[in-house]
C-alpha cells in the first residue's frame, strides 16, 4: 500500500515538473507597443492577442521605445495576476524594434553626464540719475553757522525744484553741526568755528537735466557735489535676457561636448541659477564747485552691465 502511495506520488511530481516545463517554455511575439491603462505599464498588442510586459522597465530607455512601435520579443509567459489584466503577463528575455519587416536590434549605447556653466554680459541704458548737493558754511558761532545755512539750503531746494521737474525727487539726505577744532601739541583743542552742511539728494529720471541741474544747484549756493550715480530702475528685462542668454550658452556648451563624444544631449538633469548681478550705479567723480562763469557742466551717461551665470546637468547618450 505504502509503495502504490509512492508510486502515485511520484507521477504527480514528474507531471508536474513537465507542465512547468511547458509552461516555461519560450515564445516569440510579435506585435505593437501601447500603454497600459495602468500608469507606466506597457504591453505587446499582436492580431491575436495581448502580452503585458512585467520588465517594461527595463527597455524603456532605448530610443525607439514609444507607443505603436512594431516589436519582436522572445521571452516567458507567467502566472501571475496585474491590476487590470490587460492581457498575457509576459517576461520578456529580448525586445527589439522591427523596421520594414526586419528585427533592428539598438546599437549598444552608454550615457554619461556632464557639468557646464554659461555666462552672460546684457549692457543697458541707466534710466535713473542720483545727484547729492550739500551747502556748507562756516562762523563763529553755531547760530550764525546754521542761520547762514539754512538761508542758503532754502534757496537751493527752490531752485532744484524748478530745475529738476515736477517728475523729479528732492529731499534733504543729511544734516551736520559741528565744531571746528585746532590742535596744538600738549594742549587741549581749541574750538574756532563751526561747520553747518545741509545735504540734498536729487533722483532724475530725465537724464538731459543732469548739467543743468548741477548748474543751477551752484549757482544757488551749493559749494560741494558730493558725486553722481547712474542706476536702472526698471531692470527685470536686462536681467531676463542675461539669464536667457546665460542659459542658451550653457546648453550651447553641453551639446558641443555631446558632439564631441559622438553623442546628443538626451535630457537636463538639472539647472541652477548661479547668480544674476544687478546693474551697478556707474559713479562720477567728486566735481569741483569752482567752475569759469558761463561754463556747463558735461555730463556723458554711459552704459550698465547686468550679469548672470547658470549651471546645468545634462546627460549625454554616447553610441
Amino acid at each position: 500500500m505504502n509503495k502504490r502511495i509512492i508510486n502515485v506520488l511520484g507521477v504527480l511530481a514528474l507531471i508536474t515538473v513537465v507542465t512547468s516545463q511547458v509552461l516555461a517554455k519560450e515564445i516569440t511575439v510579435r506585435g505593437r507597443l501601447q500603454p497600459t491603462v495602468e500608469s507606466g505599464g506597457w504591453l505587446i498588442a499582436t492580431p491575436d492577442k495581448s502580452y503585458v510586459l512585467l520588465n517594461a522597465n527595463r527597455f524603456t530607455n532605448e530610443s525607439w521605445f514609444k507607443e505603436l512601435t512594431e516589436v519582436e520579443a522572445t521571452g516567458e509567459t507567467k502566472d501571475v495576476m496585474t491590476i487590470y489584466m490587460q492581457g498575457t503577463p509576459f517576461e520578456a528575455r529580448t525586445l527589439k524594434a522591427v523596421e520594414q519587416g526586419q528585427a533592428v536590434t539598438a546599437p549598444p549605447r552608454s550615457a554619461t553626464r556632464v557639468t557646464v556653466a554659461g555666462d552672460s554680459i546684457v549692457q543697458a541704458q541707466p534710466d535713473t540719475a542720483i545727484l547729492t548737493l550739500s551747502v556748507v558754511t562756516q562762523a563763529k558761532s553755531a547760530i550764525d553757522a546754521q542761520q547762514e545755512n539754512a538761508r542758503k539750503s532754502d534757496a537751493l531746494v527752490k531752485t532744484l525744484k524748478t530745475a529738476a521737474g515736477a517728475n523729479a525727487e528732492v529731499k534733504t539726505s543729511g544734516y551736520v553741526l559741528q565744531p571746528m577744532r585746532v590742535y596744538r601739541e600738549n594742549q587741549p583743542p581749541t574750538i574756532t568755528g563751526y561747520e553747518a552742511r545741509n545735504s540734498v539728494t536729487v533722483v532724475l529720471s530725465d537724464l538731459t537735466k543732469v548739467g543743468t541741474v548741477i548748474d543751477a544747484a551752484t549757482q544757488a549756493g551749493a559749494n560741494d557735489v558730493s558725486g553722481i550715480s547712474f542706476s536702472l530702475r526698471q531692470d527685470r528685462p536686462a536681467r531676463d535676457e542675461a539669464l536667457r542668454q546665460a542659459t542658451r550658452e550653457a546648453m550651447s556648451k553641453a551639446q558641443v561636448m555631446a558632439q564631441a563624444l559622438g553623442g546628443r544631449v538626451v535630457r537636463i538633469v538639472e539647472v541652477q541659477e548661479e547668480g544674476t548681478v544687478r546693474p551697478i550705479p556707474i559713479y562720477e567723480a567728486r566735481m569741483d564747485t569752482m567752475k569759469m562763469a558761463g561754463a556747463s557742466t558735461p555730463i556723458e551717461v554711459g552704459t550698465l552691465d547686468v550679469t548672470s551665470r547658470v549651471q546645468l546637468v545634462a546627460e549625454i547618450e554616447i553610441g
